[in-house]
């Protein structure tokens, strides 16, 4: 770790020592590592919550070197002498509170610093750090890679679910959501897409600065920096709704037709989930070597090579389900999946397809995939209660978590299903839910009916139900 003078190297015992020093006059306690998270108890921290982040970043593909300056605008939520960062890798060069050098040190994936004033509860602060380096990839519990993944071209940012701390500093839960602004710089000849909107493309001295604008709160993980040759597209969906679609040109004529039904899907999103969580629509589509997986990434979806019409649906709906109405832990990732699973399900049932009762008794009966130990892996664990890290992003998230929501709709028939999938939408619109929220709100919403088999047996229950 290099540091500028006047700041000073603290160990992590030396702050904790000093943090706890009651004769200094310290009033306030260090915040959370973690906000202890079942799954990933390092992810986010505590003491704070962070309202924007300016991110300044620079990055050359022939080097691989990322140069940024994360500025991060937030309010203490108690007295803080000293919180916590998520970075992973990079070297941290200088970190300021209030425009004042800090003292920091580094632990893992814990940036600690210390202002040289103590904050107080409720004090609004914003803390810049000046970072630089080759980034890390950062591998799952499940073996996917994430973080800033080199690409034929660039460079792209995934982050599902720890990945964005390989590129920015921050609160990396989806617990604790704010807005953006990205200002990215890269070789002239390159763009750079990105959240939000495009406010700004200059270029000087052979290089191209890029700024993107996120006004609605977003969760780190779906943040994304995509960097490489794009072919752009900018269009208006029929109710006025910008769509911004990028494409690596190897895929642009395999991504057309697909990429021309957004406005068509959307149209039909919002009819079933109700008014667009967000200022723009689109896509990302890369080349297909350049990752192993589609994310939903706010306001445009990435994805590797041309997607299929239902992996485009899935992405778009969790716009509403997983991008607006956001996980409070990572426990609850069913919410994110099973939605946009069903989602897949009743766009097939209205594309003249199977419908989704057909889907789910092809699931029940382990017909609908050829593996037997597909068939099977479907009732592996609850969807609700995954068993690890490692599961979060398995088979009962997706199909069961999907075939949980059939179960309400069969439950309180169509019409009032419907009406709950609106309304769940918009309750939490722009926030986080858990699993025991969206229990609530589903009996609230039918008072009348009972759905002890729907969360005992479908929701939490092992195995497969004895009766569909």
């Amino acid at each position: 770790m290099r540091l500028p003078r006047p700041l000073v190297v603290l160990t992590a015992v030396a702050v904790a020592a000093l943090t706890a020093c009651g004769g200094n006059g310290v009033r306030g306690t260090p915040g959370p590592s973690g906000v202890r998270d079942p799954y990933f108890p390092k992810a986010g921290n505590g003491g704070y919550d962070i309202g924007h982040y300016g991110l300044v970043l620079a990055y050359d593909p022939d080097t691989g070197h990322l140069s940024g300056t994360a500025t991060i605008t937030a309010r203490a939520t108690q007295d803080l002498s000293a919180f916590n960062l998520d970075l992973k890798g990079l070297e941290v060069e200088k970190v300021t509170v209030e425009g004042r050098a800090a003292r920091f040190n580094r632990a893992g994936q814990e940036l600690t610093v210390r202002p040289s004033d103590e904050l107080d509860d409720g004090e609004t602060f914003r803390v810049a750090v000046r970072y630089s380096g080759d980034p890390v990839t950062v591998t799952d519990p499940d073996g996917s890679e994430e973080g800033w993944l080199p690409t034929e071209d660039g460079a792209v940012g995934l982050g599902e679910p720890t990945g964005s701390m390989a590129w920015f500093p921050g609160s990396h839960h989806p617990s604790d959501k704010a807005a953006y602004d990205l200002e990215v710089t890269v070789p002239e000849g390159l763009g750079v897409v990105s959240n939000g909107e495009l406010t700004g493309e200059v270029t000087r001295g052979g290089r191209t600065t890029f700024t993107w604008h996120v006004a609605e709160p977003m969760a780190s993980y779906v943040a994304t920096v995509a960097v490489g040759e794009w072919k752009t597209e900018r269009s208006t969906t029929d109710d006025g709704l910008p769509v911004y679609t990028a494409v690596d040109p190897e895929q642009a004529e395999a991504s057309r037709k697909v990429l021309g039904r957004i406005p068509e899907i959307m149209e039909w999103a919002q009819e079933n989930f109700g008014p667009y969580p967000f200022s723009s629509t689109g896509a990302i589509v890369d080349r297909v070597q350049d990752a192993a997986y589609a994310l939903e990434t706010q306001n445009r979806p990435y994805f590797p090579g041309a997607p299929g019409s239902l992996l485009l649906v899935h992405e778009l709906a969790h716009q509403w389900y997983g991008n607006s109405v956001s996980p409070r832990t990572w426990r609850d990732m069913w919410l994110n999946e099973g939605f946009a699973t069903y989602a897949e399900w009743l766009w097939e049932e209205d594309e003249g397809g199977d419908t989704a009762q057909e889907t789910f008794d092809a699931l029940y009966d382990g017909t609908y995939y050829s593996d037997e130990d597909e068939s099977a892996a479907v009732w592996a664990f609850p969807p609700a209660d995954p068993p690890d890290a490692a599961h979060i992003s398995e088979s009962p998230v997706y199909q069961r978590g999907a075939m949980v929501l059939h179960k309400i709709r069969q439950t309180v028939g169509d019409d009032a299903f419907w009406s709950l999938l609106r309304g769940w939408a918009a309750a939490h619109r722009h926030g986080n839910a858990d699993t025991e929220d969206f229990e609530a709100y589903v009996e609230k919403s039918a008072p009348d009916e009972d759905f002890t088999e729907v969360w005992e047996d479908w929701l939490h229950g092992d195995g497969r139900p004895e009766s569909r």
